[in-house]
């Protein structure tokens, strides 16, 4: 007989989608430029970004980690829709690009899965993988600050700010950035993004932009019943609408822009992203070619499960 309680319902597993590029760069401008591989190159970045990915696997010890590089640069789809976007960032010195290559290569050697490819960005491929993975009962933790990505997060969704210890699931969007999960993209297309070089509409900020969509919803419905804008209690409000009118196109283009693609196939994906064995012989040849210091190899050998013997180096 039942007792009239509620089904056991075991809670869903985590799958971590890491935005690998953003902990790089933080790394390349917080650590100091002293450090040096065997070739005499530069290896700040990876040193920093070795100490991230050691304190994320020792916290969360997750079973299925997914890590995701931006290798999508000017061959991105996104250039092709908009030759200008992200144009306003200067390139990665070559000093920083050969680290970026050391840190995929950390993350190989200690079994975890790495996502990368030359037409969709690190944001498409976490899309992806979630939902992938949702498919299969999992949930996604998303450990990024970047607020593109919490137009992913779906109900037992987490995105993690790592560096500020601050989570928020898809409830807790709209008291960060003013629009509920699923408006991201849409708030974008009207505000613009300076960050990606992403114009939005000319004339409407932040606050217009999520005014707008608490009245209409979506993008789609704002411009189909654009004539009621001048009646909104909205500060320039006939002027908004007009502009509206103006640059229809241009925003229908920015929410292509803003919009994580969530359709690229990944290696990887019918395991679940599952963690897999450590490859000694390529972790001893990165430590040794990157010149760790004995506490960060024996913490990167203990995160692998791998058996440590010490060294006589300094740290």
């Amino acid at each position: 007989m039942s007792d009239g309680s509620a089904p056991f319902v075991p809670p869903r597993r985590a799958l971590y989608l890491v935005d690998a590029s953003l902990y790089v760069f933080r790394a390349w401008h917080s650590m100091p430029d002293e450090f040096r591989g065997a070739d005499g190159w530069p290896t700040n970045a990876v040193q920093g970004f070795a100490r991230f990915l050691l304190e994320l696997l020792e916290r969360a010890r997750p079973q299925h980690i997914a890590i995701a590089f931006d290798e999508a640069h000017d061959s991105c789809f996104r250039n092709a829709l908009y030759p200008a976007y992200k144009a306003n960032r200067e390139a990665a010195p070559e000093e920083l690009r050969r680290q970026f290559k050391h840190c995929k290569a950390l993350c190989v050697a200690l079994g975890l899965a790495v996502l990368a490819h030359e037409q969709y960005e690190a944001d498409d491929l976490i899309g992806s993988a979630c939902v992938a993975a949702r498919t299969h009962g999992f949930r996604a933790v998303i450990v990024s600050a970047d607020k593109d990505l919490s137009q992913l997060l779906e109900h037992g969704d987490e995105q993690w700010d790592y560096a500020r210890n601050q989570r928020w699931g898809m409830d807790g969007v709209h008291a960060r950035h003013g629009v509920q999960a699923g408006q991201i993209a849409d708030y974008l297309a009207l505000s613009g993004d300076p960050v990606d070089n992403i114009p939005g509409v000319p004339g409407i900020g932040a606050k217009t932009a999520a005014a707008l969509l608490a009245h209409f919803g979506t993008l789609d419905a704002l411009l189909e019943r654009v004539e009621e804008v001048p009646y909104l209690r909205l500060r320039g409000a006939a002027s908004t609408a007009a502009r509206l009118k103006l640059h229809r196109e241009q925003a229908l283009l920015c929410r292509q822009l803003a919009t994580i693609a969530c359709h690229v196939p990944l290696d990887g994906a019918a395991l679940h992203f599952a963690r897999g064995n450590a490859d000694r012989a390529g972790l001893g040849s990165l430590c040794e070619s990157l010149r760790f210091g004995p506490l960060t190899r024996r913490r990167l050998y203990q995160s692998a499960g791998l058996d440590f013997v010490g060294s006589p180096q300094p740290a």
